[in-house]
């Protein structure tokens, strides 16, 4: 066990006989968003396409009293989904989904390729989908669930990410007709959109981007970015039966940061504090 563990919001065994799915659960949101779960009680499989950062999660799981397992594919291959889920299955039922992964490149419009554009879809809609898909087919239909997209802040625009905000506001649509066509079986379909979270997906872009990175908070609101523990903390409640009559909807977790205008400059302060509630977080290079 470790020293403190998950510090949580919610009530010790929330969670306790589920098993919960979390994609992307090899790093960032996704591997906080597992140990949320795990501390809570669920049996967390987690999956990605790098065995070793699932090892390493999972095995941090397990070192503080919970349970994990893992599956390494990609959830752009539906042969690879609808094998891997198949085979989660046959250790019991799993009636909740954290659709997480994705991952994208910054770009202008004007220079991204087709091959690039449909990579970034294919990563952040089509394999969210394909999981949804099959798990509801497979699972959800018979014993109902509850599932939770992750989208992004793109009500806006997505400047040097339009391939990515145009997959991410798929999703959200998505989100929504599953929402109503899956009522029926007792599954709850909603979604997220954090904004600029202080995750390890920051340092995939490069040194380039770490200066203009470390100014975003100079346009929110709340004059901060987020905790990852702040983006699972609300997946985590959407999961809950806290949200049993709540379905298809977007929840902003952006500091502010799409509201306004720039004509309208919001003030300095340092009036928001922080939950921090993962006892492993790591700060991103990029802000130090």
């Amino acid at each position: 066990m470790s020293a403190t563990g998950y510090r949580s919001v919610f009530h010790p065994g929330l969670f306790a006989g589920q098993r919960i799915w979390v994609t992307g659960g090899g790093s960032g949101i996704g591997r906080c968003v597992a140990h949320e779960l795990a501390s809570l009680g669920a049996q967390v499989v987690i999956s990605g396409r790098k065995v070793e950062k699932l090892q390493t999660v999972a095995a941090e799981i397990i070192e503080d009293g919970g349970v994990a397992t893992w599956h390494a594919f990609d959830i752009r291959d539906e042969d690879a989904v609808k094998a891997n889920v198949a085979e989660a299955l046959k250790a019991g039922p799993i009636t909740g989904l954290v659709n997480n992964a994705g991952g994208q490149f910054p770009s202008p419009l004007a220079h991204i390729s087709k091959k690039g554009f449909d990579a970034v879809v294919a990563n952040n809609l089509t394999g969210g989908f394909l999981m949804m898909r099959e798990l509801f087919n497979q699972c959800m239909q018979q014993h109902g669930g509850a599932i939770v997209n992750m989208t992004a802040d793109f009500r806006n625009g997505m400047p040097t990410m339009g391939h990515s905000g145009a997959a991410r506001a798929g999703m959200a649509n998505l989100t929504q007709t599953a929402a109503y066509e899956w009522a029926h079986a007792g599954v709850r379909v909603n979604a997220v959109a954090p904004g600029w979270i202080a995750s390890s997906g920051m340092d995939s872009y490069g040194e380039a981007m770490a200066a203009h990175i470390r100014g975003l908070k100079k346009h929110v609101p709340l004059r901060r970015m987020a905790e990852e523990a702040e983006v699972s903390a609300v997946i985590v409640f959407l999961m809950s039966p806290g949200a049993a009559f709540v379905t298809g909807i977007t929840v902003q977790i952006d500091g502010g940061a799409s509201l306004g205008q720039a004509a309208f400059p919001t003030q300095d302060h340092d009036r928001s504090k922080p939950f921090e509630g993962f006892h492993r977080a790591v700060k991103p290079k990029a802000l130090s």
